[in-house]
């Protein structure tokens, strides 16, 4: 089952005896959670009918042991189990001896009083091994994995729905463009344009612009952006925007030094012939910003953006010493880069 589906099952208080949630996306972890405690116990049960282990410090044994014991009120219960690292092809060295015939064992005879949701925050799991796919087989599995780019408009378009507001196509594109696929951030911004514009009302591109909040590193690839664009206004309209903001020059140069590693990282990665995914694992960097690099990488050959790094190092250098202030010198930096650019002659 996919999340949708999933949750469809689940207000309809049809539930499984087993979920099995792997990936690294929290928010549908946290979402699938929620809505298993808000329809699956009462109140008054929530505070004794549920139970939290780490299986990097209990055994998948003592789980089973829980959920096979009769709760003492109410009708069910459920246990969260997290960190199941015998799942990955080089598990985590932990003290804990996990007996995974009595898991494989109760996933064919589960009781009918306990939901048990193990939970996988990994990137992968070894499908090879026999306990994933007995597991797999026998739970409800639902993949909480990053969403990939064309997911987002679905997402989008359902939070929509669910606070009962449409909105204009721009919308989309300016909610991933500030925030790109974190779905917690997105269903905050979502909750707050539909505040703005009440039930039935529709979103509108300049009510977006008015109200998403800018995100820091969007912000610092909107600079590399205009570096590349060899635009000095908007370079420093967008840095004076910040600072109005309150963030320190000092924090903004640093994310702009790291922008520009990140560029460099990328290019050399490709050249060596890296996906993006593996990218992404590389240098444990969410494949959204990978992507985004990657259109930016084009634009630079690597001895500029080697001088660029250095330029930031060389301001960070003259800030920290005290030889200029911090505005003055972040904005000759900006100045420096855009002609820089100019002068190396970078291909567009």
């Amino acid at each position: 089952m996919n999340y949708f589906d999933v949750l469809k099952v689940i207000k309809k208080k049809q539930f499984s005896p087993v979920y099995f949630l792997f990936g690294t996306e929290t928010f549908l972890i946290d979402s699938i959670k929620y809505e298993l405690i808000t329809y699956s116990l009462d109140d008054e049960d929530r505070d004794t009918n549920i139970s939290n282990y780490d299986l990097e410090e209990t055994s998948i044994q003592e789980v089973i042991a829980d959920a096979e014991t009769y709760p003492f009120f109410g009708e069910r219960k459920i246990i969260f189990a997290s960190n199941p690292s015998f799942l990955k092809a080089k598990p985590d060295k932990t003290a804990v001896e996990h007996d995974l015939d009595s898991l494989a064992s109760y996933l064919l005879h589960p009781v009918d009083y306990s939901i048990i949701v193990l939970i996988a925050p990994y990137e992968k799991i070894d499908e090879r091994k026999k306990i994933t796919k007995v597991l797999k087989q026998n739970s409800n599995a639902i993949s909480c994995q990053s969403l990939k780019d064309w997911e987002l408009d679905q997402w989008i378009t359902t939070m929509a729905k669910n606070e009962h507001v449409s909105f204009e196509k721009d919308v989309i594109g300016k909610l991933v463009q500030e925030i790109g696929p974190n779905l917690m951030m997105i269903k905050q911004e979502m909750e707050k344009m539909a505040t703005f514009v009440g039930v039935g009302g529709t979103i509108t591109k300049q009510i977006a612009d008015q109200l998403v909040s800018h995100q820091l590193t969007t912000s610092g690839l909107k600079l590399v952006d205009a570096v590349i664009e060899k635009d000095l206004n908007v370079a420093i309209s967008i840095f004076k925007d910040l600072e109005r903001m309150g963030e320190d020059p000092i924090a903004l140069l640093a994310l702009l030094a790291s922008q520009f590693r990140t560029i460099l990282h990328v290019k050399l990665l490709k050249q060596k012939g890296y996906t993006q995914s593996q990218m992404a694992q590389q240098l444990k960097i969410h494949p959204y910003v990978i992507k985004m690099s990657m259109s930016r990488e084009k634009s630079f050959v690597l001895s500029d953006l080697k001088q660029a790094i250095n330029s930031c190092t060389e301001t960070d250098a003259k800030i920290k010493q005290g030889r200029m202030d911090k505005s003055l010198a972040f904005e000759l930096l900006l100045y420096e880069l855009i002609h820089l650019n100019k002068k190396q002659g970078i291909s567009f």
